[in-house]
């Protein structure tokens, strides 16, 4: 008995000791971590945008850039790096120390889309990423050209399961938003249409215009000008909710096709490994800012809402953005150029 008595306690013995030498190591961890984010910022700070100045992307960087100036003591510059649908500054931000000095502005289409088209590009944004904070979301409307007999979602499935293949839609480019969106409403309407990309959305809301195509799924913001002047129709908007902008407007989803939700939405992200207490004392930041009057109106004046939300729900969002937009690539056969 003595004999087993002695081998049990040696275990257990060891197990204590381990414990105990985890538990300083963890104490001394925890305070320089802590300490680490309490200096944060000592020097300027960089947010990346993966397109070019003056767009949607951009300005909201820009927007939260002055704010976290003030805020934050230090400068917080962008510096835009466009290409590869924000791919090429993706890439440099995932690369970049995990220090909290290097950040990007990350779009649906940068770190939901274009990594599973884009082939050459090894990111995963759930892996090399860290969500700091949501900055906005902007709905998408679905508006015609006057002369398409479509005066609802509704009207418009009937259309084209009539001429399968004959309605054709615009979008700014391969895996945008826009473009996104009108294959996803594809594969959940049953129907064909065909893709038309430009290079840039302005391009594409023209040539609606002048009638060369049938409908757009478009920044609210940027066609809402053309719907009151009734030279576009719009049919819905494709967010889960109505837009505050144009809350005459049913949703896709309520209209017809329930579920149905895709919007454009832009996202403060660190370089994965990023301390905790830095990307906590950013989201604090942000969240405070957005919150503000001025800042409210600054992103509903670009047609977004507000909606800053926790570090780890955002990380929840990119990850099941990243699985829906996957399956429609999948789904709609959806290829990069190589």
């Amino acid at each position: 008995m003595k004999i087993a008595s002695e081998g049990t306690t040696l275990p257990r013995l060891s197990g204590i000791l381990l414990g105990l030498l985890f538990g300083l190591a963890l104490a001394t961890v925890l305070p320089a971590a802590e300490d680490e984010a309490a200096s944060y910022p000592e020097r300027p700070i960089k947010i990346f945008v993966g397109f070019s100045a003056g767009g949607g992307t951009d300005v909201a960087a820009r927007i939260l850039a002055q704010k976290l100036t003030e805020a934050l003591g230090q400068s917080v510059v962008v510096e835009n790096r466009p290409g590869a649908s924000g791919m090429i500054a993706a890439e440099t931000v995932a690369k970049s120390a995990a220090d909290g000095y290097t950040l990007m502005m990350g779009t649906q289409t940068t770190l939901a889309v274009a990594p599973a088209l884009y082939r050459k590009f090894s990111i995963d944004a759930a892996r090399d990423f860290a969500g700091v904070a949501k900055a906005g979301v902007s709905p998408l409307v679905l508006v015609v050209h006057p002369s398409v007999p479509a005066r609802s979602v509704t009207d418009l499935i009937a259309l084209a399961k009539a001429s399968p293949g004959t309605i054709n839609f615009g979008s700014g480019g391969l895996g945008t938003t826009p473009h996104m969106a009108g294959e996803l409403f594809s594969i959940q309407a049953g129907i064909k249409m065909v893709h038309v990309a430009y290079r840039g959305e302005a391009p594409a809301i023209n040539d609606l215009l002048g009638g060369q195509l049938h409908l757009i799924f478009a920044n609210l913001s940027a066609v809402i000008g053309n719907v009151k002047a009734g030279s576009l129709r719009a049919l819905a908007v494709t967010t889960a909710q109505r837009a505050a902008t144009a809350p005459e407007l049913p949703t896709v989803a309520e209209a017809v096709l329930p579920g149905f939700e895709a919007a454009t939405w832009f996202a403060l992200v660190a370089p994965a490994g990023t301390p905790r207490g830095i990307v906590r004392r950013l989201n604090m930041e942000v969240t405070r800012l957005v919150a503000q009057p001025d800042t409210r109106q600054r992103f509903a004046d670009l047609g977004m809402t507000v909606d800053a939300g926790s570090p780890a729900a955002l990380d929840g969002h990119i990850k099941s953005e990243i699985a829906k937009w996957s399956k429609v690539i999948q789904e709609a056969d959806i290829r990069a150029p190589e």
